[in-house]
């Protein structure tokens, strides 16, 4: 059959139009940059020199006060064991549970420290924009214009924030990276199923979320643990392609069909979203995720796309044919709050207002259109840009470039074929994330933002490279 297939005029002009397109990529400016990235690393830096100074000082004190004894075997020193533990409830366990949990991760990676001379910290490319953003955060929310307001919001942000450094240091090998993954994807699997039991039990939907009269037959928008229909599309659009990932990396008919029931749920979850910006997200993350694995999907995505308007349900074509039309509700709001929002820059750009919905929502009613009140900017890089001023919009995108650059690197070394797929699944999950965040403030929710930062840490780790045998 394969022969057949192979032997096809379709398999060819495939065959060719991919080659094509792989040559033109590989030529351009953009794939230079992508993998051009220096991996070697100097020892000799200032914040080598001070984290050397503070771990010196803090295995002294151990020894001196014999916690290094004490602590040897304790449930307190297992760093692998609270990180995972802190992926697998971040979405479902209340904010203040997890940070708890966040807190003894750190806890676990301090007593390490302490008790390990020789001990270092991981070193990555992405790890100098996670140090830079917690800094800058941390310096907005004490000059913030409602410092009181922003306090709380800006030091669990930035515990979330650096959480990243303390998973990568948890990992040390590649069974460690794909607990944490399958983690990741049971979580996001018992969300779903969450979101399923809100349509049987006719949970309540508010009605700001929907526009009655542009859409009356959507009656209820599911939003599970997340509290939020967005929130939980944002939250989905990360822990897809991951799924997606297990069910094709998997070794037996067992795990496949758990992959494939667990993508399978967390995509009929999207669906019942109702959530446009998602949707769009989730179509970009698909196209990403199969010209990466194989570059014939580019022409047959074009096609694909072409038969759209046949196959989806009236429901949801309606709802994307929405996007753009201003007489709807949601969409006429956004744009009013992101004129707001500019208008403001204009006198904050620099430095930002300080972090949270108290400095936003302080400043913000000065420049609103139309009254149009707003708890936030309803897009991420809007709303870093109020926060944290130009610096930390900065610091943000320079996040994102090293982080597609670190992976777009591992993926041309890779050998093994499971690899290169979880790193299709990494960079394909950012993609529809920072998507939708055009349309919303995706770090609203703050266990979204750990969740965003978690799949940062796995991007470091998976660029770190970990010896294993290639797929047969």
């Amino acid at each position: 059959m394969y022969n057949v297939l192979e032997g096809s005029l379709l398999f060819r002009f495939l065959t060719a139009a991919a080659h094509w397109v792989d040559r033109q990529w590989q030529k351009s400016c953009i794939a230079y940059l992508l993998t051009s990235q220096k991996t070697s690393r100097s020892g000799t830096s200032v914040f080598s020199h001070v984290f050397s100074l503070l771990h010196r000082a803090l295995h002294r004190l151990f020894c001196v006060t014999r916690l290094d004894r004490a602590l040897e075997g304790s449930i307190f020193s297992r760093l692998f064991f609270w990180c995972g533990l802190t992926v697998f409830a971040a979405p479902l366990l209340p904010t203040m549970a997890v940070l708890a949990l966040s807190l003894l991760s750190c806890l676990a990676l301090l007593v390490k420290l302490g008790r390990e001379r020789d001990a270092a910290l991981v070193w990555s490319p992405l790890n100098q924009w996670i140090w830079l953003y917690a800094a800058v955060y941390l310096a907005c929310t004490f000059t913030s214009v409602s410092r009181d307001g922003s306090m709380q919001g800006g030091l669990l942000t930035a515990v979330f924030v650096l959480f990243a450094v303390v998973l990568q240091n948890a990992v040390t090998e590649r069974r460690q990276l794909d607990r944490l993954i399958y983690l990741l994807v049971a979580g996001g699997f018992l969300v779903s199923l969450y979101g399923f039991l809100q349509v049987f039990t006719g949970a309540e939907s508010a009605d700001a979320w929907v526009d009655e009269d542009a859409f009356s037959t959507i009656t209820q928008r599911v939003y599970s643990t997340l509290d939020n229909p967005n929130v939980l599309s944002e939250y989905l659009l990360l822990i897809l392609p991951l799924g997606a990932a297990c069910a094709i990396n998997a070794r037996t008919a067992y795990g496949r069909a758990a992959g494939v029931a667990a993508t399978g749920c967390m995509l009929l979850c999207m669906a019942l979203t109702y959530s446009r910006g998602g949707w769009l997200g989730l179509a970009l993350s698909i196209a990403l995720f199969l010209v990466l694995l194989d570059r014939r999907f580019v022409v047959l995505g074009l096609i694909a796309l072409l038969c759209l308007p046949f196959v989806l349900p009236d429901t949801i074509w309606t709802r994307l044919t929405s996007v753009g039309d201003l007489s709807d509700g949601s969409t006429s709001y956004r744009l009013y709050i992101w004129l707001g929002t500019l208008s403001m820059l204009e006198d904050y750009w620099f430095c930002g207002i300080g972090t949270g919905i108290s400095a936003y929502t302080t400043v913000y009613p000065r420049y609103s259109y139309n009254a149009v009140s707003a708890p936030h900017a309803h897009n991420l890089f809007l709303q870093v840009m109020c926060e944290c001023g130009i610096c930390g919009l900065v610091i943000l995108l320079g996040l994102i470039v090293s982080f597609y650059r670190a992976l777009s690197t591992r993926l041309k070394k890779a050998a093994a074929r499971r690899e290169r797929i979880q790193i299709i699944a990494l960079l394909s999950g950012m993609l529809g994330f920072l998507f939708q965040s055009m349309t919303d403030y995706s770090f609203y929710n703050y266990r979204v933002e750990l969740v965003f930062w978690i799949v940062i840490a796995l991007g470091a780790c998976m660029a770190r490279g970990f010896s294993e045998e290639a797929d047969a």
